[in-house]
């Protein structure tokens, strides 16, 4: 039985508000909106307002709500991804990540699954210390549609633990299809029924560990202690 554990990239791998304020700041100057819009975004990223699935989506709505449209957000969102993992959009990697890839290498298969474009992936993964630690990456995946086509397209039978800090677009296509999902950090989502729960990922290793060890491990376990906030 092949298993596969499907990552995410912002706010799962890729820690930190860089890249959302990076995206607000080319909103803001699109917008000419002055320091006004990103100080917005600062204290809607403090408080986690619980309406947007995650930073991105809060720009998003704050942004529409001066007059946006999509292509401005298009626009902006590009040139935030080409800032990616350097100072004007640093990102950090999870405590205990880069082991946790390392040592699930013989046992399944590692996979990035993300919405973003391919722009500065790569460098992205360097910059975090996980160069070579994916065994596939698959960018611009529109989930959550998306990702029912990447769990359509595994081999029948596999083993899946789909690891995400949004449930709708990161965990809820596969535990519609009765995988184990594990949800990290993330605005609140009253939807969300995950098989795994925590705060940052290395509250989740022992239970990702044992979840390789244990092939026929059912996929709905009790989860940790949670508490909601934004991880970039």
């Amino acid at each position: 039985m092949t298993s596969i554990l499907l990552f995410d990239f912002d706010g799962t791998i890729a820690l930190g508000d860089g890249p959302v304020l990076a995206y607000a700041r080319h909103v803001a100057s699109a917008l000419d909106d002055g320091d006004g819009f990103v100080e917005s975004i600062r204290t809607l990223l403090a408080a986690a307002d619980g309406e947007s699935l995650d930073g991105y989506d809060a720009v998003r709505r704050a942004a529409e709500e001066r007059g946006a449209d999509a292509a401005l957000l298009s626009a902006a969102y590009l040139a935030s991804r080409g800032e990616l993992a350097t100072p004007a959009a640093p990102v950090v990697a999870p405590a205990g990540l880069a082991r946790f890839l390392t040592g699930a290498a013989p046992c399944a298969d590692r996979v990035l699954v993300t919405n973003a474009p391919a722009i500065r992936i790569a460098e992205a993964l360097d910059a975090l210390g996980l160069t070579g630690l994916f065994d596939r990456v698959v960018t611009d995946a529109r989930k959550p549609a998306g990702l029912e086509a990447v769990l359509a397209a595994l081999p029948a039978g596999s083993r899946v633990l789909s690891i995400g800090d949004i449930w709708h677009n990161d965990l809820a296509p596969a535990h519609a299809r009765g995988h184990a999902t594990a949800l990290i950090g993330g605005f609140a989502d009253p939807e969300a029924t995950p098989s795994y729960r925590a705060t940052a990922f290395d509250e989740l290793i022992p239970r990702l560990e044992a979840w390789l060890r244990v092939p026929d491990s059912p996929p709905s376990v009790p989860s940790l202690t949670h508490t909601h906030h934004l991880e970039g």
